[in-house]
């Protein structure tokens, strides 16, 4: 019996499985399917059906280029639903990006750290430049550090019967305990827009 590192057993966890090719690109978690064709006769006949992979040049802000990769349909909604490259690879689990993934989301953490400049540009061009791509990164950071507290909080506390209670006891306790029904539901409405204003309606839709 022969001792092997946890390296190298789970990269060969990874070689071992059965669509390798879906390391090679952004394949969101698509395969290979099996299954038959099934003509009037009954006579079935093995068959596969492959993902839908595309080659496309999308546009990294963090690393200020376009980067080619092998990418499937529902991997390229995706990564229009996160509004591109660089929140798809710093949000989705490394399971689902593959290798390739990875390696796009080393490159962007890189270039966040040390922003590249766009190409000619003169150095009074380039210092405003990562300037003003700091602060971006910055408000973004602060930006989305809120949103994750915002939406823990509205998660923990789904509306439900026993959160009403505590809910209008919070407003008796800021209005007084002689503060009318219509004083109270005015107060909860209040609070409920501001907490829409702070997380954004639509993720405060899927979770109010």
């Amino acid at each position: 019996m022969f001792w092997t590192s946890p390296a190298a057993s789970a990269k060969a966890q990874i070689v071992s499985q059965p669509f390798k090719r879906s390391q090679l690109g952004l394949f969101q978690g698509k395969t290979k399917q099996y299954g038959n064709n099934v003509p009037h006769s009954k006579h079935k006949t093995r068959r596969t059906w492959l993902p839908n992979v595309q080659r496309k040049r999308l546009f990294s802000e963090a690393l200020n280029e376009h980067v080619r990769v092998k990418v499937t349909t529902r991997a390229l909604k995706t990564i229009k639903k996160h509004n591109g490259i660089d929140n798809y690879v710093h949000n989705m689990p490394s399971k689902t990006l593959g290798w390739e993934g990875m390696r796009i989301r080393l490159m962007v953490k890189s270039a966040s750290k040390n922003p590249r400049s766009p190409a000619g540009a003169s150095k009074e061009e380039t210092d405003a430049w990562i300037a003003k791509r700091a602060e971006e990164l910055k408000i973004q950071s602060a930006t989305e550090a809120r949103r994750v507290e915002i939406t823990r909080i509205i998660r923990d506390d789904l509306p439900d019967l026993t959160t009403a209670r505590k809910a209008t006891e919070q407003a008796l306790k800021a209005l007084g305990p002689s503060a009318s029904p219509g004083s109270v539901l005015r107060y909860l409405a209040q609070q409920k827009e501001q907490n829409q204003n702070l997380l954004g309606s639509e993720l405060y839709s899927k979770f109010v």
